[in-house]
């Protein structure tokens, strides 16, 4: 027994220094993937391109993280989980210090695209990798941190990157990123530890994991979920102006960020003992908070009040959907958070194609009623699924 005291006790202590490094790569990761959408304007004109092709600078990487995560996980799960992410990396500096530098809008689409491949194999093997020190029954805790860069992203760190943009050109922002990413990887040569890889077999392989029942139910809720929330969320400049909520859109996403950070450090606490609860009330907010945007979005205070509650519905989304499917599996967490991670990004372009349609033809209440149709039946589900989700 006295054997095991000096492995048992690193596990105990949870590792905040590591899982808060982890977490800013999950922060500059989703930063890499949505910088575009905030300086559109700015990309338009300096590389002569139409609306549409810029805003496909983010579908190529989303679409490139969808298709590579699953085969690019299997092929690398031998790999050493350090070496891995430090490739990674090198891959999201890369790719935005040169985009930065070029004008070839065509090259800077092969860039975009090798970022979404990094971003593809980043998102799931992560989380695995932080799993994979700490003890068990931290593991719901280790994905809440890790995951907490991604919401801060959206909520923080775009505000802030957009402001960059405007203020000293999208090529300040794109080479300031790649700065940023270097750096980070420089500290994790030193901070993180080396972990080997694991071998694939026929019973880990993604066809046999997506044969198991409670893997296929957090896909399902993985899809509900994620298309309900960005439904509404690609088009939220859309929404603030058909209520016309006071102080525009800066104060929408001043709001959803606050609530986002709540429910992050809610899911960091709580995770590993009330994951079905959370999901449950995931849920429940998106529905509530989507029939105050109906019945009272133009009152004021009370549309501000919506925003909030739906920040705290969005932000354990990715922490929540990510800590199910790895409880339904012992062994090659990264190729079933990979499979779980391809169908977000499958999600979120569903969501975009899907509540595009919904604006050309209806106002943008249309999505609140899309986005409630979606989340209704994902809190059944949740509420019923007491195997699954513990």
């Amino acid at each position: 027994m006295s054997k095991q005291i000096p492995i048992e006790k690193p596990k105990n202590a949870f590792p905040w220094l590591i899982m808060i490094l982890m977490s800013s790569v999950t922060f500059v990761g989703i930063l890499s993937e949505l910088m575009p959408s905030g300086v559109l304007p700015q990309m338009m004109a300096d590389l002569d391109i139409s609306e549409v092709q810029t805003g496909n600078l983010v579908g190529y990487y989303a679409i490139a993280s969808a298709i590579f995560a699953i085969p690019l996980i299997s092929m690398t799960m031998h790999f050493n989980r350090k070496y891995l992410l430090l490739i990674l990396l090198a891959g999201f500096a890369t790719s935005n210090i040169i985009a930065g530098l070029l004008h070839d809008h065509s090259i800077i689409i092969v860039l975009r695209v090798i970022g979404g491949i990094c971003a593809g194999v980043m998102w799931p093997m992560i989380a695995a990798y932080g799993m994979r020190l700490v003890d068990e029954k931290q593991h719901g805790k280790a994905i809440a941190v890790i995951m907490a860069g991604n919401t801060l992203g959206i909520s923080i760190g775009m505000p802030l990157m957009t402001f960059i943009g405007n203020e000293y050109g999208w090529r300040t922002e794109f080479i300031g990123l790649g700065l940023v990413i270097i750096l980070i990887a420089l500290i994790s040569v030193f901070a993180l530890p080396s972990t080997p890889g694991e071998k694939l077999t026929k019973s880990s392989s993604p066809f046999a994991l997506l044969k198991i029942p409670a893997v296929l139910l957090v896909v399902l809720l993985t899809l509900l979920g994620v298309i309900a929330h960005y439904g509404v969320y690609v088009y939220i400049t859309s929404l603030v102006d058909e209520i016309q909520l006071a102080g525009g859109i800066e104060s929408a996403l001043l709001l959803f960020g606050a609530g986002s950070l709540i429910s992050v450090l809610l899911a960091i606490k709580y995770t590993d003992k009330h994951l079905r609860l959370l999901t449950i009330a995931m849920f429940a907010l998106l529905i509530i908070s989507m029939t105050v945007f109906l019945m009272f979005g133009g009152t004021k205070g009370l549309g501000h009040f919506a925003f909030f509650l739906w920040g705290l519905s969005f932000g354990p989304l990715v922490t929540l959907l990510q800590a199910a499917v790895s409880r339904q599996v012992d062994s090659a967490i990264d190729v079933a958070t990979s499979v779980q991670s391809s169908v977000f990004n499958l999600s979120i372009m569903i969501a975009t194609s899907v509540a595009g349609l919904l604006l050309g033809m209806y106002s943008p209440m249309s999505l609140i009623y899309f986005a409630i149709a979606l989340a209704i039946p994902g809190m059944i589900i949740s509420f019923f699924a007491k195997k699954t989700l513990g």
